[in-house]
């Protein structure tokens, strides 16, 4: 568990030594951290199908009708380039809502942009520095909240 072990030194380090910080006051010092750090824009993917989605992926919906909404709503398949990255907003797209940081994104394919939770994010290219950012965050996102 080398890995984990690494990814909880990271987070600890962008958390501080102080203890029980509360969860808004570590959204607020990852904000910072990844305002700081991340190098945009850079190519973002869904990490798993948003919650719209989860009827037409896992369940019953009707996969004709799952093509057409993909033409006006967000999907976890989509390519997006992550323009910037916002504490404090809500948008219909995003699961954790008020809590996440919000990631404003451009779909690659037609130019729509939208508003989606970073947590519910992966850098495309697992060898840039964003990834490993994005995936720090949204581990320790999910973790703690």
């Amino acid at each position: 568990m080398v890995q984990v072990d690494e990814q909880d030194q990271r987070i600890a380090a962008v958390l501080g030594e102080v203890p029980e910080p509360g969860f808004d006051r570590c959204v607020e010092k990852f904000h910072r951290h990844l305002q700081a750090s991340l190098r945009l824009p850079c190519e973002v993917t869904g990490l798993e199908d948003f919650d719209w989605e989860e009827s037409y992926v896992m369940g019953p919906g009707d996969p004709k009708e799952y093509k057409e909404l993909r033409r006006t709503k967000p999907s976890y398949r989509d390519k997006f380039e992550l323009l910037r990255i916002e504490k404090g907003v809500d948008s219909e797209w995003m699961m954790f809502h008020g809590e996440d940081l919000g990631a404003h994104v451009r779909r690659k394919s037609d130019g729509r942009e939208f508003c989606l939770g970073l947590a519910e994010l992966k850098a495309v290219d697992k060898r840039s520095p964003n990834f490993q950012l994005i995936n720090d965050y949204a581990t320790w996102f999910v973790n703690n909240r």
